[in-house]
């Protein structure tokens, strides 16, 4: 059984089947995706609906990420917060002009469902941004920082590589899993277009929301599948960048 991590998706459909089409997805695959899937790039709801369908084939796990939390708020109370509309958000609105109410219901029961973080069977974690809790994130007391911390990457970043797991200095926060797969800041914020390692984490955000790609990598392996950078399949349209 193969088991992948699929990175921030931001909106681009063309990216996320470019990426399923490198993967070959067969039965028996897992696939675990990291959050942010609206936002961006103009096809936010066709990615829901696709991912949605998708599930209906293939074993799939949804983390939920910020900006999907706000997308959830804005389909439930229809209001729209002043924050994520400046951050993807209009795009997201404009990709939900064809829906029918009752098609923007099924998309927030969808979100509703996903989980926070996921922990498989070899005691991996996968969580959108990260955690700060010393005792693991099914202990983080404030529900945001899951998908909202950036300190767990850059703890990691800044772990010195002679420090090891059975050393008094290593992170207790790091010790309570064999890997920690997140999403969320950009390894291109680090000139990387591919996923980044540090200590036991990995960070597949490969900077899809702006000039990046989407990536996915085979848990076991470590193999990396990448879409075109997303300016490339959206050549009208600016994502998140800003120039």
């Amino acid at each position: 059984m193969r088991i992948f991590a699929i990175g921030d998706i931001h909106g681009g459909l063309k990216a996320l089947i470019q990426v399923l089409n490198k993967i070959e997805v067969k039965d028996g695959d897992t696939l675990i995706f990291m959050g942010d899937y609206v936002d961006g790039w103009s096809e936010s709801a066709q990615v829901i609906q696709f991912l949605i369908e998708l599930s209906q084939k293939i074993n799939c796990v949804f983390i939920k990420g910020n900006h999907d939390v706000w997308c959830e708020n804005w389909l439930r109370s229809n209001d729209v917060n002043p924050v994520w509309y400046m951050h993807g958000g209009k795009e997201t609105i404009d990709s939900y002009a064809s829906f029918s109410l009752d098609e923007k219901k099924n998309h927030l029961e969808f979100f509703e469902n996903m989980p926070l973080y996921h922990i498989d069977d070899e005691n991996r974690l996968f969580v959108h941004a990260g955690f700060t809790s010393m005792h693991g994130a099914k202990k983080e007391v404030f529900q945001e920082t899951l998908y909202f911390d950036r300190t767990l990457w850059e703890m990691a970043l800044t772990l010195d590589g002679n420090i090891k797991e059975d050393s008094i200095l290593y992170p207790k926060r790091l010790k309570h899993y064999s890997e920690i797969y997140i999403g969320h800041t950009p390894t291109t914020n680090f000139n990387s277009d591919m996923p980044m390692h540090a200590a036991n984490v990995w960070n597949i955000d490969t900077g899809a929301a702006f000039k990046g790609k989407v990536s996915a990598m085979n848990l076991n392996s470590k193999d990396v599948f990448q879409s075109d950078n997303l300016p490339a399949l959206y050549p009208d349209e600016k994502g998140r960048n800003k120039d």
